[in-house]
């Protein structure tokens, strides 16, 4: 089934879905609820995952999706416009850079790759097919975090920042399935695509999935895109170009579940030093951080004060802690409608592929100085490691499982 194009900048923009359940479903739902847009097809290598996707696509338009298992089968429909990439880390690279190869926009979970040669060669493939890519770090577009950035962009805290910290809870545990056959169901091949073949075991899908260096990046992926982003975003000036860092280092292991499966760790301290502007920023990730959210960044100035973000709000503190008077900024709209705005003007997005390929490198060089056991260091320019350090683990590179390949783009 295709469906008819309407000529003209009010478009109706016409939807597939690779990965149903969980967030790609979420962000499905929420561009469902905008004008002007229609889900025409649903893929999934698990077809137990569909059934609540199906209903809710064919309830709202009155039929249903066109079904598919591979991918690749949907991007032939020449009449689907974009595509919501809401598989796992270790698919993402292979779904957004195919898409946009197949002349389709996208909107792609969060983090964008499994490692940083994926994060540098997705950016070069949007750039050359230049299309619309938004990134689901929606708290780019969140009221908290937007006025917080602007108070630290405006220097409303009077003086330079020399620290800034961000960090997130992490109390997941995956237990200790033992291998055995997958249901009917999946597709295990397919499901683990590019990633190294192991033994299929329940906890290692589904969700948790993440907690498996082979196909996530643990909390530092998972959640560091976003907060990390959070304190990357208010040290630059604009959204689209980033400060990074020139170096980094990172300490953790398996400390607090030492028995559980997951093989990333749940504790995590890594250092980055940045120059122009000189300052140093760190990401944790533990059991909890007593008085304060369970996830956050903050902003502190070389006399003391300080600004803390959080989902739910932000706050100004003097040094001693008090609060101190504090004034927003203008709202902007919601993240979802931004890329609709942007595949229809063809205009950049507010977490474009680019922007979040850095916020994204940040998150990887942390996973590669954990796993090297080094610190590393890093050129802006090629967006690339300096040296060899590093260049030996999976949160860098990976050769991919046959047959599959990594496209290249210079």
């Amino acid at each position: 089934m295709e469906f008819n194009r309407i000529q003209g900048a009010n478009n109706r923009i016409v939807l597939g879905l690779i990965g149903c359940g969980g967030m790609g479903a979420a962000n499905m739902r929420n561009l469902m609820g905008k004008d002007g847009v229609e889900v025409a097809a649903l893929c999934d290598v698990d077809t137990s995952r569909m059934g609540g996707d199906i209903a809710d696509v064919e309830k709202k338009y009155g039929r249903k999706p066109e079904i598919f298992r591979d991918y690749r089968k949907m991007l032939e429909r020449k009449d689907i416009d974009a595509i919501i990439v809401g598989t796992p880390d270790h698919w993402h690279a292979l779904n957004l850079i195919h898409t946009v190869e197949a002349g389709k926009d996208a909107y792609c979970e969060k983090p964008i790759s499994h490692n940083l040669v994926e994060a540098r060669t997705m950016a070069k493939a949007v750039a050359h097919h230049k299309k619309i890519v938004q990134v689901g770090t929606w708290q780019r577009s969140g009221k908290e975090f937007t006025d917080a950035i602007s108070f630290v962009r405006n220097n409303k805290l009077g003086s330079k920042i020399v620290l800034v910290r961000a960090w997130r809870t992490d109390g997941s545990q995956v237990g200790n399935d033992k291998p055995s056959a997958p249901p009917a169901t999946l597709d295990y091949d397919m499901w683990i695509g590019p990633a190294a073949m192991t033994p299929y075991a329940p906890n290692h899908v589904h969700g948790n999935w993440r907690w498996f260096l082979n196909t996530g990046t643990g909390m530092t992926g998972d959640w560091g895109v976003h907060m990390l982003d959070i304190a990357l975003l208010g040290m630059s000036a604009t959204n689209q170009d980033l400060v990074m860092p020139h170096s980094v280092s990172a300490y953790g292991g398996k400390l607090a579940f030492p028995t559980d499966g997951r093989t990333a760790p749940d504790t995590v301290e890594a250092i980055f030093h940045f120059k122009n502007p000189d300052f140093i920023m760190t990401w944790s990730t533990g059991r909890d951080y007593p008085d304060k959210p369970d996830c956050g960044v903050e902003f502190v100035a070389a006399d003391g004060k300080f600004v803390r973000v959080w989902r739910g709000g932000w706050s100004v503190h003097a040094p001693n802690g008090e609060l101190i008077p504090k004034e927003g900024s203008p709202a902007v709209n919601d993240h979802w409608q931004n890329w609709l705005d942007g595949v229809r003007t063809r205009t950049q997005t507010r977490s474009s592929l680019a922007s979040m390929a850095q916020t994204t490198a940040v998150c990887h060089l942390a996973n590669i100085a954990y796993l090297c056991g080094e610190t590393v260091h890093f050129d802006k320019t090629k967006m690339d490691l300096v040296g060899n350090t590093g260049r030996n683990t999976t949160s860098y590179w990976r050769e991919y499982r046959k047959p599959w390949k990594l496209p290249t783009y210079k």
